[in-house]
């Protein structure tokens, strides 16, 4: 077994992971900064943002204005404190990205073009036609390969912490290439391994999101927070669940049902289709649910239709979700509505961190999708996640930094390292089971499908839970196909399933807990948000019996909670 030393190793290489290196490589030389990837960086989950960025650029905008839509959109669950900071930080990002040559969309003037977007009172989404996430991803990687003092590890799989004394010395990752685990020595680690929603069958996300980060930080000790706010997004293209960006009716799109109406107008009048994702999500599923949908082969629908935008507009503004409708579903956008129903997106949820993305567990940061700041609440507007990324990857990186110089490296425990390659090697590859992966995997998506989806009950969740707790003990006696070192993917995908169970637990545990509807997590049995018992934050803590849950209160600093309408 090698042992690598770095002062700061950075998990995932999204936008969140690049921008915290980036932060971390630049506040000192001296400071030596390793980037770990199951992929190959470019081909990390963010590339698939499509829509844009949020951040105050132009006047009539303002800082307590997106701050106010990011507050009232998170259903009063966001820490306003985290609001007010994030807000004043993203446009810094957004120029940021401008200067190291990220090919925003343009005004004829020259002027980086913004659109508008669901929630938002003001058009402050910055874009790159529809492929953002691609094009800030690119930049930001470019920027990283020009900084000498940081060091990529492409395709190596991080499998377990390593803490002493509630402190973050280090971690464990398999080498994909030889299918060797090594140990890596450091003094501060930030975890940006993104979201999990591959726990849904229908889903937007990569096959590659399984929420490694959040399960290893919570078996190590850092508490998972607000993980019932799960965020459907309203157009998963039917029938692949690919993203269609909320873009598409940020540039004038419509939702139809099958009687060729505008049913927006019933749910949110004065927003239409860019209300809230949760209750445009809502609006559509009660379509589907009262016989008002298309029908397809592959089950009911809602159209999104984009025909009276004509060809110039989609072709300039968007050129992937035309491609993407043409070559996944068979349709062409400039002569027919797409046909879409709401798919699992994002988590509210992650790990808990403050402002400064530090976790609990000393030397243990927490950036992007993986962690809960708390900036989104109950339900995240759309743009808001990137810039997230772009900010508080950057303070992440900032703030490891600090801690880094201040810090002495400590010895990892050899006994731990020992104890995890035999989980791995002798536990779970050497086991002679008959359990197959994608048997428990099908299932475990089928049941958060059917059972912990936008709307629930208490029963339901009940029964969801009994039957993922009986998936993880089918999971003791899964089986390995491939016996060998280089490329094992079948390992892989075993260890990846392994997380993606903890979390669909811990998801099902703590929306069982909440008895309000607030955002994203809709209650049938309990349908009014509940500010006298629940304004205050889930943290869920690992135990051998399952999650054992805290509260913590909501932060608020100048917006009480009122009715949210729109």
């Amino acid at each position: 077994m090698e042992k690598f030393t770095h002062d700061i190793v950075i998990v995932g290489a999204g936008i969140a992971g690049l921008r915290a290196a980036i932060a971390a490589a630049e506040a000192s030389k001296e400071i030596n900064v390793a980037v770990i990837s199951k992929i190959y960086p470019v081909r990390s989950h963010s590339v698939c943002a499509q829509g844009g960025t949020a951040a105050v650029l132009r006047e009539g905008d303002s800082y307590d204005l997106h701050a106010w839509d990011t507050v009232k959109g998170a259903d009063f669950l966001a820490d306003q404190d985290v609001v007010e900071f994030f807000v004043r930080r993203a446009p810094q990002e957004i120029i940021n990205l401008e200067h190291w040559g990220c090919p925003w969309s343009r005004t004829e003037d020259g002027k980086i073009n913004q659109r508008p977007f669901g929630g938002h009172s003001f058009p402050r989404a910055c874009f790159a036609a529809d492929m953002t996430g691609f094009h800030e991803m690119h930049t930001l990687y470019g920027k990283a390969k020009t900084l000498e003092n940081i060091t990529f590890y492409d395709e190596w799989f991080v499998t377990s912490l390593l803490v002493e004394d509630n402190t973050a010395v280090g971690l464990t990752a398999i080498e994909l290439k030889t299918g060797k685990l090594q140990a890596f020595k450091a003094k501060a680690i930030v975890m940006a391994t993104g979201g999990y929603q591959r726990i849904y069958q229908f889903t937007t996300f990569s096959h590659t999101a399984t929420g490694d980060g959040m399960t290893i930080a919570y078996r190590a000790g850092a508490p998972l927070k607000d993980m019932e706010f799960v965020q459907f997004h309203p157009t998963g293209l039917v029938p692949p669940g690919v993203l269609i960006t909320e873009g598409a009716r940020g540039e004038g799109g419509y939702l139809l049902n099958a009687k060729g109406e505008r049913f927006m107008k019933r749910y949110a009048p004065e927003k239409m289709e860019l209300a809230p994702r949760d209750i445009i999500a809502r609006a559509e599923q009660t379509e589907i649910n009262e016989g008002r949908a298309f029908q397809g082969p592959y089950g009911p629908y809602i159209a999104l239709d984009l025909r009276h935008l004509g060809e110039e507009k989609i072709n300039e503004r968007l050129p992937l979700i035309r491609d993407v409708a043409i070559k996944l579903a068979g349709v062409d956008p400039v002569e027919e509505p797409i046909p879409i129903r709401p798919a699992a997106h994002y988590a509210m949820g992650g790990i808990h961190v403050n402002i400064k993305t530090e976790s609990p567990i000393a030397g243990l940061y927490a950036a992007g999708e993986c962690s809960c700041i708390s900036v989104h609440g109950a339900n995240r507007l759309g743009t808001n996640s990137t810039a997230d990324c772009l900010v508080f990857g950057a303070v992440s990186g900032e703030e490891a930094a600090k801690y880094a110089l201040s810090k002495s490296f400590r010895e990892i425990p050899k006994d731990k390292v020992l104890e995890e390659e035999k989980r791995i090697f002798d536990g779970i590859l050497g086991k002679e089971g008959d359990e197959k992966v994608p048997a428990i995997r099908d299932e475990m998506r089928k049941i958060m499908n059917d059972k912990v989806w936008i709307f629930r009950t208490g029963e339901e969740l009940q029964e969801a839970l009994k039957e993922i707790r009986k998936l993880r003990k089918r999971f003791e006696n899964i089986r390995v196909e491939d016996k060998g070192g280089a490329f094992n993917m079948g390992l892989i995908e075993v260890l990846q399933l392994d997380f993606t169970l903890e979390l669909a637990e811990v998801t099902v545990v703590s929306a069982l807990a909440r008895t309000e509807s607030r955002g994203a997590h809709y209650r049938l049995d309990y349908p009014k948000r509940d500010d006298k018992n629940w304004l205050k934050h889930t943290l869920a803590y690992y135990t051998r019996e399952g999650p054992r849950l805290e509260y913590i209160p909501v932060t608020i600093t100048k917006w009480t909670p009122t009715e949210r309408k729109y």
